[in-house]
């Protein structure tokens, strides 16, 4: 079985480390799934959800080189990508920095006043 980049996989967990946890394909070939690609969510301990001998349904999402990376969250049909952020502008700001900009230079011209009487 050849396997292609999309394509989802039943896996059986071999190894979990801190940073994700290796898994034998159908195919007898060995992937990674990187700690960011188990769950939607943040996950700050792997083994909160993966054990060794667990059977996953993973999304190959890499090969290169004869690595292969997986994703569990992919592999769900519920999964899309998150839309990019968004920095929208906000209509006040630049009144406000104007507003803060001659503030500071009153301020700033009294102080100047008040050192050179001295």
């Amino acid at each position: 079985m050849t396997l292609s980049i999309g394509q989802i996989v039943e896996a059986t967990v071999v190894k979990v480390t801190n940073f994700g946890a290796f898994c034998k394909l159908e195919s007898g070939e060995t992937g990674l799934v990187h700690i960011s690609e188990v769950d939607r969510n943040f996950v700050s301990d792997i083994n909160q959800h993966l054990r060794e001998e667990d059977k996953i349904t993973v999304k190959v999402i890499s090969i290169k080189d004869s690595k292969i990376d997986l994703s569990i969250k992919q592999a769900d049909p519920d999964w899309s990508p998150a839309p990019p952020k968004r920095r929208d502008r906000d209509p006040d700001f630049e009144k406000r920095l104007r507003a803060f900009m001659r503030s500071s230079d009153e301020k700033l011209g009294d102080l100047k006043k008040q050192r050179d009487k001295r």
